[in-house]
């Protein structure tokens, strides 16, 4: 099989380089071309001293010639640029976007959550928002791709099965989750200098953050009741993963054994997703550099409530590895090419 030419838009991210990182070990990719801004001229290994031996090319600013080149597109961009890029894109490109460009499916949602006009409303109906697991094969439908935030792909991939069953009420849900420092991108230092970002723990975006937007929408497709839910996220004194404390009460005759053998039945072990035992406390040290998610159901003192313990790496499950593992998909490769 021939290679794919792939394009990376916004190369120099921390999401943008876990990415390089992961495709230079995929035997079906050919990076073509290092898209940036401020990173024009310069090599990634500015970035990355890893990819010293891998031979890539020097970052550039995106043109849309290049689109004629390539068949696939990256984006690991601000959110907004990757609708200016999905307005260029030929019959043949196929695009994954990294941002929250195509995550929502009602443009004036994204107008509210994220304060800017979406400038490519046609294209919305022509995306699909992926998380690996639950969409499957029905991204191979499409050539624009949305992948989900790294909050939601913590709290999506234990909630969604259950309340597809009914098991779990959706009046009262309580999410609490952390998130390493990385998942607020480069300029994190600039942003929380005044956080001793190293050493303590903050509460951010506490209600109205942007990713309650996009968790609402894919909760409310599964189950005809409302659902309920408060979301908290929170930033560590560490680099990278995410551990998600959900707190949710059990519908009448749901027990936790009838919760595992749904998770397991909808998670095989020949996948990312890991089902562990009763009342294991996972750790995100278990999840970091793997693109796998590590899920827990732990019991507590009272008989109808329980709490679920979801980790992940927000770089890579919750990023670059979500988006391989969307394309290898759409592209008919085996899951795991590039992420093991």
């Amino acid at each position: 099989m021939p290679k794919l030419n792939v394009l990376v838009a916004g190369s120099t991210g921390y999401i943008g380089v876990q990415l390089i990182k992961l495709l230079v070990k995929h035997k079906n990719i050919n990076i073509k071309y290092l898209c940036g801004s401020s990173s024009v001229g310069k090599k990634i290994t500015s970035y990355e001293k890893s990819l010293k031996s891998k031979n890539l090319p020097k970052i550039t600013k995106f043109n849309k010639s290049f689109l004629k080149e390539v068949d696939l597109v990256f984006t690991a961009l601000p959110n907004g640029e990757a609708q200016s890029i999905s307005n260029s894109l030929l019959k043949h490109n196929v695009l994954i976007d990294l941002a929250a460009d195509f995550r929502l499916n009602n443009a004036s949602l994204y107008l509210k959550w994220y304060k800017q006009n979406h400038r490519s409303i046609s294209n919305i109906k022509k995306s699909i928002y992926s998380l690996p697991e639950i969409t499957g094969e029905k991204v191979k439908n499409f050539n624009i791709i949305g992948c989900p935030g790294c909050y939601p792909t913590s709290i999506l991939l234990p909630l969604i099965p259950l309340i597809k069953k009914n098991l779990i009420k959706v009046n009262n849900i309580i999410i609490d989750s952390k998130s390493g420092y990385s998942g607020a991108g480069r300029g994190v230092h600039d942003k929380y200098k005044n956080k001793n970002l190293y050493e303590s723990l903050s509460a951010y975006g506490v209600g109205f953050h942007r990713h309650n937007s996009e968790i609402q929408q894919e909760l409310n497709s599964f189950t005809k009741k409302k659902v309920n839910f408060t979301f908290t996220p929170h930033l560590t004194p560490m680099f990278r993963g995410i551990l998600s404390t959900i707190y949710v009460d059990l519908n009448k005759g749901s027990t936790i054994k009838k919760l595992e053998k749904v998770l397991i039945n909808h998670y095989p072990n020949n996948g990312f997703v890991k089902i562990l035992k009763t009342n294991s406390l996972i750790s995100t040290n278990d999840i970091i550099n793997t693109n796998n998610c590590h899920i827990s159901i732990c019991k507590t003192k009272y008989k109808d409530r329980i709490i679920i313990l979801s980790a992940i790496d927000n770089l890579i499950k919750g990023g670059a590895g979500q988006a391989i593992q969307n394309m290898n998909i759409r592209f008919g490769f085996n899951k795991f090419r590039g992420l093991k």
